[in-house]
């Protein structure tokens, strides 16, 4: 299907000739546009999280000119709108806190201008799920242009991976093998360009996946930052977007629940970052479709890790890239996705990775040789019991396998400055069997869900050589870290979850193949325990804080604002 000019949202504001349509004419050509450059043509909406406090953005101003460089040749008027970066390093206490906030502001802002299509830039962990989320929501034709992974590391010899060797490093810092010299030169070696984490973090999670489920051009999140082909990618973006305004082509046509499926395949062929999990439990809602933890355990139980890629694996996102990119994933993968599932360019998965070949078998395994057994391990363990009567979830494959059936003694902690400061001290009484737990980490009690779940291991057991123990947290765990840390615990603490009720010296039990996280206290005792159990006091009185605490989800709900999730059909702005 064709769509006239004359059939286009953008033309009530631009065609009609009453004064309404003269100013805005007139204050288009205000900004130096020939009357011709932008009559009569799609309007398309770059939406560009680019700031120089989000290193991982650095390049997209660059990006956008490309982008429209692309729009112009196909006959488009491109017109650039900058929105919130959250830009995952600097941004505190978390950028999760703002997801949903991007989410509303790129809804808004298409909504309220004169939009017919739109080009997403981004690709720091939450940006891509909260751009995909307010495009969703308002339903114009979209694509998303990922902001790419950063060059690959190395320090003295040794491959390094953003975040994972961040950790790494650290914790060779505290145990005395590193001096504080070598941890000042490691600033300014790890991370080398501009680009997102260059491991399988959270950012190359989401991508990759919205990459599989048909919302990027085929292979596109694969393509490092600053590789020239990243550019011509972005203007291929904006050619491609004008025929989509044209083909009427929007995300409700591209997602369903086949595009999750193909979605789930790569993430965990991948070994994702467990924050996948709430953001494509958000994003399914905003389709007004189901997706559950029980989705994605089923589909962790199927499709072993195939990525050899920090934090599961040895290499990292440029090696991936050259031995053939997410298309040579998905090859391998056939027989677990839904090949006909529709992509943005507007023909089939199946077409979109015809021929599509891999050139290093070790960076991309086959299904038969999988970096990560399923027997040892899966990138999504869905754990429930009275500890997480609603679920909490574990990447078991980056996990010790001898924790994975375990029972030790609780060790808890109600924030993290307490937390880092008694695990600090040399003489704690702490064992290997010990199980660590930080609560009120979660979406209302942080607030915001901080990435805090990776806790740090005692400095006693460090000495030791003690490298991971069961760690249990209602927040999240950034995708680039690793270790037994069982995470995004529902219902989180600060809303009378059961993780509440954990004492210090209470036994927890955990068992991954039973699928199981319990506490051995008897229920009475726990409903003593409930009766005296009183809500935390609120922090935050006004702000947007104030109302994401009053209106965010839980964990295995996807964190959405309960005002916002399922479709919406809401209609356009008045022009008088």
């Amino acid at each position: 299907m064709t769509k006239a000019i004359s059939d286009l949202r953008s033309q009530r504001w631009f065609a009609s000739s009453d004064i309404r349509g003269f100013a805005h004419r007139q204050r288009t050509q205000q900004m130096g546009m020939r009357r011709e450059e932008f009559m009569g043509k799609p309007v398309i909406g770059i939406i560009n999280t680019w700031s120089e406090m989000s290193p991982c953005h650095a390049h997209l101003r660059d990006r956008a000119e490309a982008v429209k460089r692309g729009v112009w040749q196909a006959g488009g008027y491109p017109v650039e709108m900058p929105a919130l970066s959250v830009g995952e390093v600097m941004v505190k206490p978390t950028t999760m806190l703002y997801r949903n906030f991007l989410a509303m502001e790129a809804e808004e802002i298409l909504r309220s201008h004169p939009i017919d299509g739109c080009v997403l830039l981004g690709g720091c962990d939450k940006s891509t799920p909260g751009l995909l989320m307010g495009a969703i929501s308002m339903n114009l034709p979209t694509i998303f242009c990922p902001a790419g992974p950063m060059s690959s590391g190395k320090w003295r010899g040794v491959t390094t991976g953003a975040g994972t060797h961040t950790k790494t490093y650290f914790d060779q810092l505290r145990r005395g093998e590193i001096t504080e010299d070598d941890w000042v030169d490691l600033e300014s070696r790890m991370t080398r360009s501009a680009g997102t984490c260059n491991t399988m973090g959270t950012a190359s999670t989401m991508t990759s996946i919205v990459d599989a489920m048909g919302l990027t051009l085929t292979g596109a999140s694969s393509i490092p930052a600053v590789d020239s082909g990243h550019p011509r990618m972005a203007s291929l973006c904006g050619e491609r977007i004008v025929a989509m305004v044209l083909e009427d082509l929007k995300p409700s046509d591209v997602l369903s629940q086949e595009s999750f499926v193909n979605g789930l395949a790569v993430y965990m062929a991948l070994g994702g970052s467990t924050n996948a999990a709430i953001h494509l439990i958000a994003m399914a809602g905003r389709a007004g479709l189901t997706l559950r933890l029980e989705d994605m355990a089923a589909a962790a139980e199927k499709i072993p890790v195939l990525a050899n890629l920090f934090p599961s694996g040895t290499y990292l996102m440029e090696d991936f890239h050259f031995a053939g990119g997410l298309r040579a994933l998905m090859a391998k993968l056939t027989e677990h996705l839904a090949l006909d599932a529709r992509t943005v360019e507007n023909r089939t998965l199946g077409e979109a990775i015809s021929g599509a070949d891999c050139w290093n078998d070790d960076v991309i395994r086959d299904l038969d040789n999988p970096v990560v057994p399923l027997s040892q391990g899966r990138t999504l363990v869905l754990l429930k019991g009275n500890l997480a009567p609603n679920g909490a979830i574990l990447k078991s494959s980056a996990a010790n396998p001898k924790f994975l059936k375990h029972q030790g003694p609780a060790l808890v902690f109600d924030d993290p400055g307490t937390m880092m400061k008694e695990l600090d001290d040399p003489d704690l009484d702490v064992t290997e069997d010990t199980v660590l737990v930080l609560r009120n980490a979660g979406p209302v009690g942080a607030p915001g869900m901080p990435e805090w779940g990776n806790l740090p291991i005692p400095k006693a057991l460090l000495k030791k050589g003690v490298k991971d123990i069961v760690r249990i947290c209602d927040g999240r765990m950034s995708g680039t870290h690793y270790g037994t840390c069982i995470l995004h615990v529902s219902p989180e603490s600060a809303v009378g979850g059961p993780l509440a009720l954990l004492k210090t010296g209470d036994t927890v039990v955990l068992d991954v193949e039973a699928g199981r996280l319990d506490m051995q206290v008897a229920d009475d005792e726990l409903e003593r325990r409930r009766a005296k159990l009183s809500p935390p006091t609120p922090l935050y009185a006004t702000s947007f804080t104030a109302l994401y605490q009053r209106h965010v989800s839980q964990a295995h709900e996807g964190c959405d604002f309960d005002f916002l999730s399922g479709v919406r059909n809401l209609p356009e702005p008045a022009i008088y």
